[in-house]
């Protein structure tokens, strides 16, 4: 545990090694527990809690920030919750009390107390004598938010304290500060972080007063929770299954979703099958068939990740969704256009036939201009299905761009080369 190598072993064993889970987890030093608790996946962090002792979990809770140990205490069913917080000392009892108020999914539900409220008119010497104070209790470095008339006016950086020792705050030197509501939802803080980068956002109440901050480094963190999840989704794999799971549970994650996939690939194949004389006789087409699904395909896919980056960041709506699969079909048929004349050029050089090539240019342009319709509209759709945008599109938007792809290859080829 010495090095962030053995870090992430021990993370790896966990998440992996079922029948020791428990017993290697209390094995750690009681400083480490809480740190490596909080890097597991949900199930296995919720497996642990349930099989330690309340003394067990109040032993690494003590070395956790308090919104760190709300975090913990928030996997835990109500009564127990209480119950924990109930034996946590005074200081750290106080502020977690206060942060299990809020709404985990908003933007209260990530901030810290990591700071102090300094007026304006304050000297540095007494600033200064704070902030030792607020060091000595909780062994950090607070951030410093001037507030005049109980309102926020900007952060004062610690290195102003060293520089001017004996002035005293001007607006020069305070930094402004982003500010956004306590129930904001975490998409809008992250949007927020997107467009103001900043190392730190200031969460307020109704009344504009601080309750707490949120750092980069809490945004970073939730940005990879939302890859991540979005990664899962495209796949069409489990947000709960773990890397190194076992056989047996990845197929009871997975096998739902392989098996819509194979009711659309025989739609596909469907398809194909209309045209098996054209095939027949025209064995080239055969060649060239997986290139039109697979352009089509990546299309698609790169279309869908656009359009759910614009939803997750507010940057298309309803209301605009016209304009992005708009922009997405003009992008397919400029795509469609160049990969067209691509493939159509290595047709008429190695098959010697022109009106082939005119035929496989086509039916690019046509397949790619679907794939941007249908890469914009699906997530679309499935938002105001009130699913998740990122759940298994790829399936639909395949089976449409391999339906369509395939019927405007072959149906071409069955009027012009036959």
């Amino acid at each position: 545990m010495s090095s962030s190598f053995d870090t992430n072993k021990v993370i790896n064993e966990l998440n992996s090694t079922k029948a020791t889970r428990v017993y290697l987890f209390k094995s750690l030093e009681a400083k480490k527990q809480g740190f490596i608790l909080l890097k597991l996946n949900s199930k296995v962090q919720k497996e642990i809690l349930k099989n330690l002792e309340t003394e067990e979990i109040l032993a690494f809770l003590a070395h956790l920030d308090p919104d760190k140990a709300t975090d913990v205490l928030q996997m835990l069913d109500k009564e127990r919750s209480n119950k924990i917080t109930e034996s946590l000392n005074e200081n750290v009892k106080e502020k977690v009390e206060f942060l299990l108020k809020f709404n985990p999914k908003a933007a209260a539900g990530i901030m810290n107390l990591n700071y102090i409220l300094i007026e304006k008119s304050t000297p540095f010497k007494e600033i200064i004598e704070e902030l030792s104070d607020y060091e000595k209790k909780s062994g950090k470095f607070p951030s410093i938010l001037i507030i005049e008339n109980g309102k926020l006016l900007g952060e004062l950086p610690g290195s102003v304290l060293a520089i001017h020792r004996d002035d005293s705050i001007k607006d020069k030197y305070l930094r402004k500060i982003p500010t956004i509501k306590f129930d904001s939802e975490l998409q809008r803080v992250i949007r927020s972080f997107v467009k103001n980068p900043r190392s730190k956002v200031a969460v307020l109440d109704n009344d504009d007063s601080i309750l707490g901050i949120i750092h980069s480094r809490d945004i970073l963190s939730l940005l990879d929770k939302h890859a991540m999840r979005d990664l899962y989704g495209f796949a069409g794999v489990d947000r709960e299954e773990s890397a190194l799971d076992s056989a047996f549970t990845k197929v009871k994650f997975r096998y739902k979703w392989l098996i819509l996939n194979l009711g659309t690939a025989f739609l596909a194949a469907s398809v194909v099958g209309l045209f098996e004389n054209t095939i027949a006789q025209v064995t080239l087409l055969a060649v060239y068939m997986p290139i039109v699904a697979g352009m089509g395909g990546n299309a698609g896919t790169q279309a869908l990740a656009v359009a759910i980056r614009g939803l997750v960041l507010k940057e298309v709506s309803f209301k605009t969704s016209g304009r992005l699969i708009l922009n997405e079909m003009g992008a397919g048929a400029i795509n469609g256009l160049i990969n067209g004349a691509i493939v159509a050029t290595i047709a008429v050089i190695f098959n010697k036939s022109p009106l082939f090539g005119v035929v496989i240019a086509t039916a690019m342009i046509i397949n790619l201009i679907t794939a941007g319709f249908f890469g914009a509209i699906v997530p679309m759709i499935m938002k105001a299905l009130k699913k998740d945008p990122a759940s298994s599109a790829t399936i639909f938007i395949t089976t449409a761009t391999d339906v369509i792809g395939f019927f405007v290859f072959l149906g071409l080829a069955s009027i012009l080369l036959l």
